[in-house]
């Protein structure tokens, strides 16, 4: 195997996602041919901690080193997207009940922008707090969504 089998690095990376409880969220590989960089993020219904970032990155090394020629060198980094990185994923949202989101809506071929506290998630319908009441929005009309931070 070599850095060009992208797909296997990627199968990798969502076996030792999953065996943890997580999924893998984006995965980067950049550098040049002597010096690769693996960014794999992963996230879940749960926060990400650091010794779920490391038991992860151990596999995927574990697994990159029986497959990798001795000469094969790279820098592996497995952590969680950040607050900043817009939820890609339902179970995502999950952690951030309670939180105020900034959302882009498909409205009927309409884009329509939102800032609004998720309050509950059923299914595949999210439900927010928007303009004091209770708006529900599935989540494949989404099109975008990122976490307002707040510093309150």
């Amino acid at each position: 195997m070599n850095f060009k089998d992208k797909n296997i690095i990627r199968q990798i990376a969502e076996t030792a996602s999953k065996n943890e409880g997580y999924f893998l969220v984006d995965f980067i590989l950049r550098g040049t041919p002597k010096k690769r960089v693996i960014e794999i993020f992963i996230d879940g219904k749960e926060n990400v901690s650091a010794k779920i970032c490391a038991s992860v990155s151990k596999n995927i090394s574990n697994k990159l080193d029986e497959l990798l020629k001795v000469s094969d060198d790279y820098k592996l980094v497995v952590s969680s997207p950040g607050i900043d990185t817009p939820l890609k994923y339902l179970e995502q949202y999950y952690k951030h009940i309670g939180r105020k989101l900034e959302v882009v809506v498909d409205d009927n071929a309409n884009k329509k922008n939102l800032t609004a506290k998720l309050l509950k998630i059923v299914n595949n319908d999210l439900f927010f707090e928007f303009n004091n009441s209770e708006q529900k929005i599935n989540f494949n009309k989404i099109i975008k969504a990122k976490v307002k931070l707040s510093f309150s």
